[in-house]
């Protein structure tokens, strides 16, 4: 259910014996907006002779949301994160650990967080002579994925 804290409440008090979980909603970003972030992806891929997925990455580290985290350093963190890069090694208490910079992908961000990394796509896109939407129409896209 999505609604407002009473409608929230109201609709959990009539309900019996179940468990919820409950968070916050946040907007999607559209289709759209995805979909316009691959073909530029794409299209840098071509101009610059790399994979799509290592211009992706590029893209994360540049223009993404990451967070720090530190594990033990024998633990590899390869099956808990998909993008992610190590920072440093401390020790603490005898004990190593490594420090690593973790991107959220994109299909995770809000709609902020997605204008936020379109914006940046679409400045390295420009850089390349590599032809964007014109600044009124990505304009128009955002005015839709914020609604």
């Amino acid at each position: 259910m999505i609604g407002n804290r009473k409608e929230c409440i109201d609709w959990l008090l009539e309900q019996e014996n179940k468990t919820f979980e409950v968070k916050l909603y946040r907007k999607k970003r559209s289709n759209n907006a995805n979909g316009y972030a691959w073909h530029l992806l794409n299209e840098m891929s071509n101009v610059l002779r790399a994979s799509k997925e290592d211009i992706y990455v590029q893209m994360l580290k540049r223009y993404g949301q990451s967070e720090m985290v530190s594990v033990l350093s024998d633990i590899d963190v390869g099956g808990y994160f998909k993008y992610y890069e190590p920072i440093a090694n401390t020790i603490l208490q005898g004990k190593e650990f490594t420090h690593y910079r973790v991107y959220k992908g994109s299909s995770e961000y809000d709609t902020r967080e997605m204008s936020i990394f379109i914006d940046g796509i679409v400045s390295e896109a420009k850089e390349l002579n590599i032809e964007t939407m014109p600044e009124g129409e990505i304009e128009r896209l955002k005015e839709l994925w914020n609604q």
